[in-house]
């Protein structure tokens, strides 16, 4: 550690920057790929938006992990903004041995988007896109995609929201005059 000043500064490294990160509060959402025996789901809290003009979002997903081959084969991924009522299954998609085929399914209520990719009618909202860019970054992945449809989701919901490694809701702030 080094002290410039009055500020303390921490050498970077994994658990550093994951300490920082979970500073930064995230919605969560759960990632699709396929449908019925195909369907595949995974935890991301790395949605971003990226451009309104084509209209693009950007996740994340590990380089070596299972969803990244599906997605790159099928051309296309749904992304399911997930509520409160969802924290189990942010849990459920976010471990290694998570549900894959029918399982998904059941487990989410989706239906298949128009894209032939699971969507879950519950969610505060879901995306389904087609992979625009695969851009590589590090033990990870940055997957484009064209945004093709919007579902508003269910109306009146509570995001889910993950801060300092728990789950959060959202409060309204105070007009300070």
């Amino acid at each position: 550690m080094t002290e410039p000043g009055n500020a303390l500064l921490v050498e970077p490294d994994a658990a550093a920057l994951r300490t920082a990160m979970g500073r930064f509060p995230t919605g969560v959402t759960l990632l699709t790929q396929g449908c019925g025996h195909a369907a595949l789901a995974l935890t991301v809290n790395s949605l971003v938006s990226v451009s309104l003009d084509p209209l693009l979002i950007l996740v994340s997903v590990k380089r070596s992990g299972r969803m990244r081959p599906g997605v790159v084969r099928a051309g296309s991924f749904a992304v399911n903004i997930l509520t409160q009522a969802h924290r189990d299954l942010c849990a459920e998609f976010a471990r290694p041995d998570r549900p894959e085929g029918m399982r998904v399914m059941r487990r989410t209520g989706a239906v298949e988007g128009f894209t032939g990719n699971s969507v879950m009618p519950s969610a505060a909202a879901a995306l389904e896109c087609v992979l625009h860019a695969e851009v590589p970054a590090g033990d990870h992945v940055l997957l484009v995609g064209r945004v093709t449809v919007i579902h508003p989701g269910a109306p009146d919901t509570r995001p889910l929201v993950f801060h300092q490694g728990s789950f959060s809701g959202l409060s309204p702030i105070e007009e300070v005059s």
